[in-house]
């Protein structure tokens, strides 16, 4: 699988996932996420971005219960919360988000 991006060509495995991290940008997250039937809005780009951010710092994405704790400790507990994220993310905050982050699939995600 690929995404075409400004006439550039994006690898991506046969989820949709980035083979290469470093290939991500915007507009890539904007097509990823029109794959998946989701029209980003600022609460979206925070998570994107949050994902982003703990996986510069960790080498790792998040499982949702570790990303949950991780937004209710720096967003507060509006945002970090399975309701707010799973209506943000209907196929799973941790996988769908990370997937639109340019990340790669979470561990423990089916």
């Amino acid at each position: 699988m690929a995404y075409e991006v400004n006439g550039k060509t994006i690898e991506a495995d046969e989820e949709g996932f980035l083979v290469n991290i470093n290939d991500w940008n915007e507009e890539l997250a904007g097509l990823v996420a029109k794959d998946e039937g989701i029209d980003m809005s600022p609460e979206h780009w925070e998570v994107v971005n949050f994902l982003r951010e703990y996986y510069a710092e960790y080498q790792i994405a998040p499982a949702v219960r570790v990303l949950t704790k991780a937004i209710a400790k720096k967003m507060g507990p509006d945002k970090g919360n399975n309701k707010y994220l799973y209506e943000l993310f209907p196929y799973g905050p941790g996988k769908q988000a990370c997937k639109i982050a340019g990340l790669p699939k979470p561990t423990g995600c089916v």
